[in-house]
C-alpha cells in the first residue's frame, strides 16, 4: 500500500470522531451535543489564544498537535463522562490504549510512531507543552458552562471541588487562567450551578 493510500485511510477514519457525543450542549446550535472533532478545534483554538498565559516555554504547535489528535481514540473508546466512576476510567484507558494502537497504526509508520508518541506525552502530562495541552483541554467545559448557566455541571449535579480537581493543571501551567477559573466557579456556586 501506498503512503498516499495510508493517509487517505487515515484521514478518511477521522471522520468518525464526528459522531461521538459529548456531554456539552450547544445552545448556539438548538442545544444539540457537541461532538468530539469539535471539542478538539475548539481547544486548539483556544490553546492559540491563552498560549501567553502559560508560565514556561511551550511550543504551541506541539500543544496544538497534541489537542487535535489527543480525542482520535474516542472513534473506538467513544467519550466517557468526566466525572464517572474510577473503575469506568479504568476501562476507558484500557479502550483508549487499543484505540491508539490501531488508529496511529493506519499511518505509514514514521507518523504513526510521531503522533502516537505525542498522544501518550499528552496522556502522561509530564511535560510543559502536554501540561499546557491537557490544561487547555480541561478547563474549555468551565468556559462551556458558565456560559450555559451551569449546562452539564447542573444536569449531574457536579461540585466545585470536582471542577477544581480536574483543573489543577493550570495551578502552576497558567496562574492567571488558575485564579480566572477559580473566580468563575465562585460565581457558579452564587448561582446555584455547582454545589459548594
Amino acid at each position: 500500500m501506498s503512503d498516499i493510500q495510508a493517509f487517505a485511510d487515515f484521514i478518511r477514519e477521522l471522520d468518525q470522531l464526528k459522531a461521538v457525543k459529548r456531554q456539552v450542549r450547544l445552545p448556539c446550535d438548538g442545544d444539540r451535543q457537541e461532538n468530539s472533532a469539535e471539542h478538539s478545534w475548539h481547544v486548539a483554538l483556544m490553546a492559540n489564544v491563552l498560549a501567553p498565559y502559560a508560565e514556561q516555554a511551550i511550543d504551541i504547535q506541539r500543544v496544538t498537535q497534541m489537542i487535535l489528535i489527543h480525542d482520535l481514540v474516542e472513534i473506538d473508546a467513544g467519550d466517557l463522562f468526566a466525572f464517572a466512576e474510577v473503575a469506568d476510567h479504568a476501562e476507558q484507558e484500557t479502550k483508549e490504549f487499543a484505540a491508539a494502537d490501531r488508529i496511529f497504526g493506519l499511518l505509514p509508520e514514521a507518523q504513526g510512531k510521531h503522533l502516537h508518541a505525542l498522544w501518550h506525552e499528552f496522556e502522561a502530562a509530564e511535560t510543559a507543552d502536554a501540561k499546557f495541552a491537557k490544561a487547555m483541554d480541561r478547563v474549555l467545559p468551565v468556559f462551556q458552562n458558565m456560559a450555559a448557566e451551569g449546562g452539564s455541571w447542573v444536569r449531574h449535579n457536579v461540585a466545585k471541588s470536582k471542577i477544581l480537581a480536574r483543573n489543577a493543571h493550570l495551578e502552576h501551567c497558567a496562574p492567571k487562567l488558575w485564579a480566572y477559573v477559580n473566580e468563575q466557579l465562585d460565581l457558579a456556586v452564587s448561582k446555584g450551578w455547582l454545589t459548594a
